[in-house]
């Protein structure tokens, strides 16, 4: 559904030079410098999947999905979205695809929100049957007759996000771009947009690809993900790979039947203690999961027991350190090297 060949952005980022006494700014000056917002980014994305593309600000995440609705040029590279080339054929794409940017609405705050809806009906000539039972369905899943005939500008944010969700599937489209899609919003709202994203996915393979700082929705909706740092790709694969990866310890947490005097367990190490609840620390390499469960049960009574993954947050704050890590090293090794160079010559 989606291929991305080695695609970059760059950006010219203009500045003035100051005049001779430093108070005037010398206006003619054409001086800048290159930005690179996406650089030489490789990915695919199949039909029906949900991907998360994460990453800090300033990673390049909006600028790639710019490119992949056809809002921004590729400086290099390729992107195709269900056989279209985004930017070459916009109306073509934008008929296939939707899109919700969490910050803005593309529905029209002066009017209420099924004139919008009806206006987006016309825009892309949804048959009036299909625009029926799609409005039906929606308002059955995001229950949008509470406030249909209200203003947009009137709609508080939980309300505008799923109007919009709603606004971007009415034509059918294939592809859904979500950027930011439950920023802000409360738990019982974020539920039901992520319920809803599930349920369309399911039910009609739309193909979602989803930019957010909520680690939430990933845990509920994504499979696999995609990071960028940098303008760089440095990960894509599945969430449980990702843990597999960089999950070097693992919490679990143990409520024994009664107090023991000695709860000391081999390749474990007691991180928390209060009454008969005990929480230990351990390294899938050394000792797995099962293998420290199956040591507790032999020994000891107990009324629950659980293990704790690690925290997604922490997992992509490790893969972005340990990529400066490695970068600083190479720049370092550079840096010696060329010192030896030079010295030699």
């Amino acid at each position: 559904m989606i291929e991305v060949d080695n695609l970059s952005k760059a950006f010219k980022v203009y500045h003035h030079r100051k005049g001779f006494f430093g108070s005037f700014v010398n206006l003619f000056s054409r001086k800048h410098r290159i930005v690179r917002a996406v650089d030489n980014v490789s990915f695919s994305v199949a039909r029906g999947e949900i991907v998360g593309y994460l990453g800090p600000n300033g990673a390049g995440k909006s600028t790639t999905i710019k490119m992949l609705t056809g809002i921004l040029v590729p400086t290099s590279g390729g992107v195709t979205v269900n056989g279209y080339i985004p930017h070459r054929q916009r109306k073509e794409n934008a008929k296939r695809i939707g899109v919700v940017f969490g910050q803005r609405s593309h529905l029209w705050f002066d009017l209420p929100v099924q004139e919008s809806f009806e206006l987006l009906q016309r825009i892309y000539r949804i048959p009036e049957a299909q625009y029926r039972h799609n409005v039906e369905m929606f308002d059955e899943l995001l229950s949008l007759g509470d406030f249909f005939q209200i203003p947009v500008r009137q709609l508080s944010l939980g309300q505008r996000m799923r109007a919009d969700i709603a606004a971007a599937l009415l034509h059918n489209p294939d592809v859904l771009f979500l950027d930011e899609p439950t920023i802000g919003l409360d738990v019982v709202a974020k539920a039901r947009i992520r319920q809803f994203i599930q349920q369309i996915n399911a039910e009609r393979e739309v193909t979602v690809v989803l930019t957010t700082h909520d680690l939430d929705d990933v845990e509920k909706l994504c499979k696999r993900v995609i990071l960028i740092d940098n303008a760089r790709l440095c990960f894509d694969g599945e969430l449980a790979t990702l843990r597999r990866l960089l999950s070097r310890e693992r919490l679990l947490s143990v409520d024994y039947a009664e107090a023991y005097p000695d709860i000391s367990i081999p390749n474990a190490h007691i991180v928390y203690q209060e009454g008969v609840r005990v929480q230990y620390r351990f390294s899938p390499e050394e000792i797995s999961a099962a293998d420290l469960i199956g040591v507790i049960l032999q020994k000891f009574r107990i009324v629950d027991i659980s293990v704790q993954e690690p925290d997604i947050e922490e997992l992509i704050k490790t893969v972005y350190e340990d990529n400066l890590a490695l970068e600083q090293k190479l720049a370092e090794t550079d840096a010696i090297d060329l010192t030896n160079r030079k010295s030699i010559s």
